[in-house]
């Protein structure tokens, strides 16, 4: 089975990403403009309004100055 945007794994991930972008003083729209995308775009994936594919998940992550593995061993504890 294939999860959806409610998998507790994809909102774990959403709060972990939301929380590094914080810890870094980062605003929505500073991470919006660095990725090149509106700050909705932000809003809605914090949100879990929008759902983001690993290709975005890797740009975002970077864009925040977090490795990849560090958010994918969070959802392996899950």
């Amino acid at each position: 089975m294939i999860a959806d945007k409610n998998d507790p794994r994809y909102k774990k991930l959403r709060d972990y990403l939301k929380e590094e972008r914080i810890k870094r003083g980062l605003l929505q729209s500073d991470l919006a403009e660095k990725l090149g995308v509106h700050q909705q775009m932000i809003s809605k994936i914090e949100s879990g309004e929008r759902r983001i594919d690993v290709v975005e998940f890797i740009c975002l992550a970077e864009a925040i100055g977090i490795g990849t593995q560090d958010a994918m061993r969070i959802l392996e504890k899950s």
